[in-house]
Formats: C-alpha cells, structure tokens, sequence
C-alpha cells in the first residue's frame, strides 16, 4: 500500500498512473521513495498496533488516560496505526521538500546522535518538569536542531546515562562533559504531535489563519483545509524551524519564505497549554542569562 505526504501527492500520483493505463503503456514506475531519515530507526514496520504514545501514562504530569483525551482532545480517540513504512512514502510533489523526512513526526522512543559546534556547544537547553528532563529551546541551525531534537521532547538518556530525577543544571553539566563527537540521546516525541505537508497556491498561500501560534480557521478549499489541518492546535514547527516563542508575524515570514512545499508540525493547544505552564513559570525568565550547552 502506498503512502502520500499529501492529498496532492496522492492526486499526481493517482492520475499519473490512470494517464499510464489509458495509454497501455509499461507498468507505471512508481517515483522515487523519499528516503528513510537516519535519525528515525523506528520507521521499520511495527509489528502490532500501538498508542499514540506508548508506554506513557502522563507528559509533565499531565495525565493522558482515555478519559481525558475523550474530554479534551476527542479528535485523537482512535489510536490507530496505519501499517507501512517512510520508505514507501510515495511523493511526486513533496519530494522536493529538503524538510520531509526531519519533519517526520514519530510517536516511539528514537536514538540522536549529535557533536558540539566550534565553541563545544550542542545549542539546546533543557528543563526539568516532574522529575523527567525536556528539551526547552534549541539553537536554528545548531547541532541540536541538525539532529532532529525539539522543543518538548523529553530526553531519557544521554550516552547512557538515565536522566529521571536529575535537574537541569546537572544535566547541563553532563552535557559540558560529554566528547565533542557522538553524544547520544534516547528521546521521547511530544504526544499527539503531527506533521501536516502543505502546498502553497498560485498566490504563495497555504490557508490557515493563527492568532499567538494557535490554528484558529481553515480556508475553504485550500491545501490546509484539504490535507486535514486541525484548528484549536498550536504550531511548534514550520519545516523543521522552532517556532515557539515567535510572535505571529515572524511565523508568517517563516512560511512566506517556505518553499512550495510546507511541512507544519502541530500539537493540541490541550496539551501546549499545559506544557509552557509547566516550562515558563521560572524558565524562560532564566533564558536570556542561560546559555545554551
């Protein structure tokens, strides 16, 4: 069974082959799969259904039983998976996005590998929330964000070393003291994200509207609306750039200077909520006095 990133994908993909079999031609080579992302080992088949996020009964201590989804994000009461792999992701429009396979959201434990940059930084900060260590900020362009690693993520080990309990200035201190190179994190995605790929019209617009990140209307008609983007969501990313924290109008220069092709990474506002009450309170006043390790 083959895979789109987008409807539109599907759409060419689907035409393409119908235009190949009106005309009898040669079995349809299907395009080129879009390549497996090293960072994301967990693309393998699954071997039996899972979660959305297995394994895990609270996020910051937030509590994530089916009750509480059902209360308060009813659109994720069906936990499915659907079988396949990245590798059979069929995209003869979004392949040109250089984003795709980073934007890729995952919702399993994957392992990154990272080095520091020239002043022995990784360029992220971390924060401890309920006894378990979070990803609070990462550096554009810095190893960190080269590695794929988020803001929310959770971090479980880093070179084998189990962070729960640790606070963030020990954390920080392993980090000073890890090598240059091959700095390896076990890492946990934020629950319930999802990527969504967009494609821009004739007049650059991909059509949604947001007031302080949120998703708050759909343009009818429009790849936004089309490929299933969720109003009441918060964005955290426009192809692989953290946008938390911006404020609306940078956000909008993001995905104006976007390629064509946009992967947007969203997560219920339920759950961001709850995520920058449990980060901001004393963090983001430290962050212009702590520098990133």
């Amino acid at each position: 069974m083959s895979l789109y990133p987008s409807l539109e994908d599907m759409k060419v993909d689907n035409m393409a082959r119908a235009q190949m079999a009106q005309h009898q031609a040669p079995a349809y080579q299907q395009p080129p799969q879009y390549p497996q992302h090293p960072q994301h080992p967990q693309h393998a088949p699954p071997t039996a259904p899972r979660t959305m996020y297995p394994a895990l009964q609270d996020y910051m201590g937030l509590e994530l039983s089916s009750d509480v989804i059902a209360r308060n994000m009813p659109e994720y009461q069906v936990q499915t998976v659907q079988h396949g792999t990245v590798s059979n992701v069929v995209a003869p429009l979004s392949a040109q996005s250089t984003t795709l396979a980073k934007a890729t959201v995952t919702q399993a434990i994957r392992q990154v590998v990272l080095c520091k940059d020239r002043d022995g930084k990784c360029g992220l900060r971390l924060h401890s929330v309920n006894n378990g260590v979070f990803v609070c900020y990462v550096g554009a362009g810095s190893p960190a964000a080269l590695a794929g690693l988020r803001f929310g993520d959770q971090i479980l080990e880093i070179n084998n070393v189990a962070l729960a309990g640790m606070s963030m200035e020990q954390c920080h201190a392993l980090l000073k003291k890890a090598p240059v190179n091959g700095i390896v994190m076990a890492v946990r995605d934020r629950p319930f994200e999802r990527t969504v790929t967009l494609h821009k019209d004739s007049l650059g617009h991909i059509g949604f509207q947001f007031k302080d990140g949120n998703i708050v209307g759909l343009v009818k008609d429009s790849s936004a609306a089309r490929n299933g983007l969720l109003t009441d969501h918060q964005l955290l990313e426009v192809n692989t750039i953290n946008v938390v924290g911006m404020k609306d109008k940078e956000i909008s220069k993001v995905i104006d200077e976007s390629p064509s092709v946009v992967n947007i990474t969203i997560i219920p506002h339920y759950i961001y909520k709850h995520m920058i009450s449990k980060m901001s309170s004393s963090l983001f006043k430290e962050l212009d006095r702590t520098p990133a390790v």
